[in-house]
């Protein structure tokens, strides 16, 4: 079944005051979004999701990998994906499409990551928030690129529809101050190669 896309969307905001402050270097933070047919509606409970996420999901990948880096280049510091479902799917069919490495490792191996994508995936309908947690592409306790992409499209999804997105940041949270996980680590007597502190 191909790929039903009805629209993509790049948004780009950049900061330059945060908190009372001027920021440095202004933060800029980028969402990639692919509005999709959800290609399990109406099919009632489907027990084997993974023809469609093999199918899909590399194609939509490349796509909102591509419409990231012509934006960032190779100045891409934090990155995260995110979906929303149409009240007609369910929330696994977003996370079928986001959690796999078909789609994934797309944006991972374009920008030579080292750490895991950040994710949020939802369900709602049209206009509710789309949620893109970042963090560091290559440190996952560097605090300074934990920051959220939060947006909406008016008129999506549909029923029928997903929203696929990945997200990025050129540049840390603006005037970070709250330190890095690895400090609060040696302070509290954790080993630094055990980032839960557990």
């Amino acid at each position: 079944m191909p790929i039903d896309i009805r629209r993509t969307l790049t948004t780009v905001q950049t900061t330059h005051k945060e908190g009372w402050k001027e920021v440095a270097e202004p933060t800029t933070l980028v969402a990639a979004m692919a509005i999709i047919g959800n290609p399990w509606y109406g099919r009632g409970h489907v027990e084997d999701l993974s023809p469609e996420i093999r199918e899909h999901g590399p194609v939509l990948g490349q796509l909102l990998t591509e419409m990231i880096l012509a934006v960032t280049g190779d100045r891409l510091e934090g990155y995260g994906k995110a979906s929303v479902v149409g009240m007609g799917g369910e929330q696994e069919h977003g996370q079928g499409l986001t959690h796999t490495l078909w789609f994934g490792n797309k944006f991972r191996d374009a920008v030579k990551a080292k750490s895991y994508l950040a994710f949020a995936n939802t369900r709602g309908a049209a206009g509710t928030s789309l949620i893109i947690p970042l963090m560091d592409k290559d440190d996952g306790g560097r605090r300074s690129h934990y920051q959220t992409i939060h947006t909406v499209v008016p008129d999506a999804p549909a029923d029928d529809e997903i929203i696929l997105a990945l997200g990025a940041s050129i540049g840390g949270h603006p005037n970070h101050r709250i330190g890095d996980r690895y400090a609060d680590l040696r302070e509290m007597g954790h080993e630094i190669d055990n980032p839960a502190g557990v």
